[in-house]
């Protein structure tokens, strides 16, 4: 009686942990979770500064309420740094007649033409 009461401990203890990456899971796939923004959020552009800080352009909102936020960003902080209306004419559309190289082909390409400057 003693053996089986341990060994159904064992077995609720071995379940409970199992269940901890299961719930944590679910959770990040749920609306609570925050897996699904609804697109009130995009990235519009980054520019690198330094190594530690950069300036991101983001889109907030939907329908009139859109907004651009310029921000500072820095492992310390984020600041905005200025707000305005979207830009729909200052962001590229994507070119499907060009798309951009994978990096490993533009790693190559690169070599190819430092080889050929070298030559001359």
């Amino acid at each position: 009686m003693l053996a089986s009461t341990g060994f159904t401990s064992l077995m609720w203890f071995i379940a409970i942990l199992a269940m901890i990456p299961l719930s944590l899971w679910l959770l990040k796939r749920t609306p609570m979770g925050g897996a699904t923004t609804g697109h009130v959020m995009r990235s519009i552009a980054s520019l690198p500064i330094s190594q530690n800080q950069r300036i991101v352009t983001v889109e907030v909102g939907t329908g009139e309420e859109r907004r651009w936020l310029v921000l500072g960003v820095t492992p310390q902080s984020i600041s905005t740094l200025h707000s305005m209306a979207p830009q729909d004419d200052a962001v590229p559309p994507a070119n499907p007649a060009h798309p951009p190289l994978p990096f490993a082909q533009l790693l190559g390409k690169l070599r190819q033409d430092k080889g050929q400057a070298g030559e001359r």
